[in-house]
C-alpha cells in the first residue's frame, strides 16, 4: 500500500532535483524512496562537508592548467593593492 509523505523545504531544492530526476528519466518521488530505502538498509545517513567539485569547476580548473602551462593569462606578483590597481588600469 502506498502512502503520502509531506516534508518541508525550500522551493528552489524541490524545484532543482525535479530537473535533475527529470534529466535522469526519473521522478522526485522515485529519488526521495531510494533516499528511504538506503537509509533503511544502510541504518545510516552520510552527511558530509567535504568539499566536492562540479564539472563545471573541474573544466576550469583544466583550461586554468593549460593557461599556465603555455604562460598565457599570467599577470605578475603584485605586492599592494594600489600595484594591483595600476596595473587594471592599464588594461
Amino acid at each position: 500500500m502506498k502512502v503520502v509523505v509531506n516534508i518541508k523545504t525550500e522551493k528552489e531544492v524541490k524545484e532543482s532535483a525535479q530537473k535533475i530526476a527529470k534529466e535522469l528519466g526519473i521522478s522526485l518521488s522515485d529519488v526521495v524512496n531510494a533516499s528511504l530505502h538506503n537509509f533503511i538498509r544502510m541504518r545510516e545517513v552520510r552527511f558530509s562537508d567535504s568539499f566536492r567539485m562540479t564539472k563545471e569547476l573541474e573544466d576550469l580548473l583544466t583550461e586554468v592548467e593549460k593557461d599556465i602551462k603555455n604562460k598565457k593569462n599570467i599577470s605578475k606578483g603584485f605586492s599592494s593593492f594600489s600595484e594591483v590597481n595600476k596595473h587594471l588600469d592599464t588594461l
